[in-house]
């Protein structure tokens, strides 16, 4: 497969805010979309978490709303592994290496020779990804950002053996799917997480010191041209992810101090704080 017109199915291989996301992103470019995952429940709240990003896009008149039905009528969702065949495949599960290469392992095994693998990871090494799966050639990284739905910037990530026509590939669909791609060289963290960890840790770092409340930080910073405070936007991506790619980056640059984990977000993930997903993180929802 090497031209984005031989795209006609895609699955979304884990179904929490990010998959869920993806998945709208992928129908409502016309794709017929397989949204997989094991948990019927994870799969009945992205289910919808979609129709309800549908309804209200459609009520603010940023969506036909005669569009929403067929959207939704082009997601499938599914538990079984074996529904999930497709020209490209786009997994969105947790930030863990052998969970995302024994995925691979199982889509490889019911997929064409020609099918392309997707990782959104937002941090792990595409290449350590790839060099455990069979094909290594057809992997790359698709790394969207939270909300998927609504934000623009896609993150192409090739690995070593990533196939050059492969990236070619995601960065047209990309572009198909309305959003932003920019290529990208396998690096720990990328471009946008290793230069946003700091917006995190530095406003932790004035926190703890009890320059300013972290109510205040947020203010300052939403009144200096940033979209959403550090602390909110902790909130809305969920501690626990946040601060897995942060501890990612602290190990992939061997412990360098200015990605050391904050100690803030360390507590909250050990309470279950995670932040909008759980009802409360630095700020009660």
């Amino acid at each position: 497969m090497t031209s984005i017109t031989d795209v006609h199915t895609i699955a979304v291989c884990g179904a929490g805010t990010m998959g869920a996301g993806i998945a709208q992103v992928a129908a409502a470019s016309g794709y017929d979309t397989v949204l997989f995952d094991t948990r019927e429940e994870a799969l009945t709240r992205g289910f919808g978490q979609i129709s309800r990003n549908l309804h209200t896009a459609a009520e603010k008149g940023k969506l036909d709303a005669a569009r929403v039905p067929d959207i939704l009528g082009r997601i499938r969702v599914t538990e079984h592994i074996g529904d999930c065949r497709a020209d490209v495949i786009i997994e969105a599960i947790i930030e863990d290496i052998p969970a995302k290469v024994a995925l691979f392992d199982q889509l490889t095994a019911i997929n064409s020779p020609r099918t392309i693998f997707a990782t959104n990871t937002s941090s792990l090494s595409v290449t350590a990804i790839a060099k455990a799966v069979a094909h290594p050639e057809r992997v790359a990284g698709m790394h969207f950002f939270n909300p998927a739905h609504l934000m623009q910037l896609v993150e192409i990530v090739s690995g070593a053996d990533t196939d050059p026509a492969i990236a070619d590939l995601l960065y047209a669909l990309a572009q198909k799917m309305h959003k932003t791609p920019v290529r990208v060289k396998d690096a720990p963290g990328f471009i946008v997480n290793r230069v946003a960890r700091h917006y995190y840790l530095e406003a932790m770092q004035v926190a703890a010191a009890d320059v300013a409340p972290i109510g205040t930080i947020d203010r300052l910073l939403e009144s200096a041209g940033f979209r959403m405070g550090p602390f909110a936007l902790m909130d809305l991506i969920g501690n626990d992810v946040n601060y897995a790619v942060t501890t990612s980056l602290y190990e992939a640059f061997h412990h360098a101090p200015r990605f050391r984990p904050g100690q803030l977000q360390a507590d909250k993930v050990a309470k279950g704080e995670l932040g909008r997903k759980t009802g409360k993180g630095f700020y009660n929802y």
